[in-house]
């Protein structure tokens, strides 16, 4: 089978899933050799909006197939997403995102993905740190304020100011 016979057969897969309203089954139950997804069911598996998905494909994150116009999610595809979301979530930048998956296609072994990791997840780590000390301070702050507010209305010598 040709190259572009091979494309086409992949292509003209993806445009009946999608036409089929594309399960979400798994690959044994559907009869697909790899399941797909809809923007609208990868959303909902994942918790997220389907906005936020075609977000991060303008942002280079994901490249869905397509099938005619409609957007087909693999599951490698659906595990960039995790991905990705786990990301934003322990706060690395989209472009630090971008950067460690890219890194997985380029090298195979997966060494320079890995070594990249531990750097950046250390800088996190140090910044949280950073950031849990400030807050900390903060919080000390704010409960000495409160206490010295509260001394100040329960005073009884204090004159009480008539409600209108």
């Amino acid at each position: 089978m040709t190259e572009m016979a091979a494309i086409d057969l992949q292509t003209s897969q993806a445009a009946r899933a999608a036409r089929r309203g594309i399960s979400g089954d798994s690959p044994a139950e559907s009869g697909q050799a790899e399941a797909l997804f809809s923007v609208s069911q990868l959303a909902r598996q994942l918790g997220v909006t389907a906005r936020t998905i075609r977000f991060y494909e303008d942002k280079g994150l994901l490249a869905p197939s397509r099938a005619g116009t409609t957007r087909v999610y693999t599951v490698r595809d659906r595990a960039r997403l995790v991905l990705i979301l786990r990301g934003k979530r322990l706060g690395f930048s989209l472009r630090e995102i971008k950067e460690y998956l890219d890194l997985y296609d380029i090298d195979p072994t997966h060494l320079a993905q890995v070594r990249q990791l531990l750097v950046a997840v250390r800088k996190r780590i140090a910044k949280l740190h950073d950031q849990r000390s400030a807050l900390e301070q903060s919080l000390a702050e704010l409960a000495d304020i409160e206490h010295q507010a509260e001394a100040v209305l329960n005073d009884p010598g204090l004159p009480k100011k008539p409600r209108p």
